[in-house]
């Protein structure tokens, strides 16, 4: 009998599956171009990031913590642009949106090239392309509670059910 219920449990771990998570590196950095120089083997580059979901919320994190959010206020938009939709000025595709984070744009966009390591950029297009709904939703983190209409019922303040006051006067219970 505990042979089987051991037996029956190993099988039942056997039949989890887990997330493959690739192990090569990203694209070299002279595979990037620069601005002066466009990058051609990049326009046809695959994010291997866009496929993982850790990848992905790596990159939220990475958002928040290089405060993307101060310009882009959670993809929303606010001094920068909005990050919701897939119409960008300098285009959607990753090799564009990697461009646009490492060597920066005109009129506001910061280069980070030098300040932030490559993986985290690739993560940071992930997440970006995810806020747009460019990614399948199995790998793209939710949009962050302060984006939906409705507050978090988690965050809504517990209202004390009291006692209703007797329709008669002279009516007690």
């Amino acid at each position: 009998m505990r042979a089987a219920a051991w037996l029956v449990a190993a099988l039942a771990l056997a039949a989890c599956e887990r997330e493959q998570r690739p192990t090569h590196a990203p694209p070299p950095a002279s595979a990037i171009g620069s601005p002066s120089r466009p990058a051609t083997a990049v326009a046809q580059a695959h994010n291997r990031y866009e496929e993982n979901a850790y990848a992905v919320s790596q990159g939220k994190t990475w958002f928040r913590a290089y405060n993307c959010n101060g310009c882009h206020a959670q993809g929303g938009g606010d001094v920068g642009p909005a990050l919701m939709d897939a119409k960008w000025r300098y285009g959607a595709d990753p090799a564009s949106i990697y461009q646009t984070i490492a060597h920066g744009r005109p009129n506001g966009m910061p280069a980070y090239g030098d300040r932030v390591p490559e993986d985290q950029i690739w993560q940071l297009v992930a997440y970006v392309r995810s806020l747009s709904g460019q990614l399948p939703s199995t790998v793209a983190p939710s949009r962050g509670d302060s984006l939906q209409d409705a507050e978090p019922e988690a965050r809504r303040s517990k209202e004390k059910i009291r006692p209703e006051p007797p329709t008669n006067p002279g009516e007690q219970r």
